[in-house]
């Protein structure tokens, strides 16, 4: 008798905890406890909705490729700026629409389906001690990159 390997829907096989979702929703609680953690957020949900895009709204699908790639280009701590730029213009006081003037150097997400299987998964991240960042939030830090690069790295290949 053949034993079945569990499969997510971006090709990644299963891990100790589970598929891909798993280890998204780990991550999401996980994050709520540790702020220095939480720092990575939006590259994480960014990275697991174009890897996962069925799980994800087809309209936002072109903003969260370019906030990958503006993430990669201009690091973290710009990103957090932006972000709470974004914050700061969405208020109720403040009457303003989402700024695109940050993302608008970036390419636009291609066309066409998921280009998975990627070399970097949420289910391919190691876990250790109940934790994501057993070893570090430098070491954590590196992992998404990983992450986002590998997503960027698959859509670009639709492109070409």
């Amino acid at each position: 008798m053949t034993e079945s390997v569990e499969q997510c829907d971006c090709g990644a096989t299963a891990g100790p905890l589970g598929l891909c979702a798993d280890y998204y929703h780990r991550i999401l609680t996980e994050e709520q406890t540790d702020p220095q953690m939480y720092r990575w957020h939006a590259p994480v949900v960014c990275a697991y909705l174009l890897q996962h895009p069925a799980e994800a709204h087809d309209k936002h699908l072109d903003g969260q490729f370019r906030w990958l790639q503006f993430y990669l280009d201009k690091g973290m701590d710009a990103m957090i700026r932006v972000q709470r730029h974004q914050v700061a213009r969405n208020s109720h006081r403040a009457r303003s629409s989402y700024d695109q003037a940050p993302l608008a150097p970036y390419a636009p997400l291609p066309a066409g389906k998921s280009p998975g299987p990627f070399r970097a998964t949420f289910s391919g991240l190691p876990f250790d001690d109940d934790s994501f960042v057993f070893d570090g939030h430098a070491a954590y830090g590196r992992r998404i990159d990983a992450l986002v690069e590998a997503t960027l790295e698959s859509w670009e290949s639709v492109r070409a």
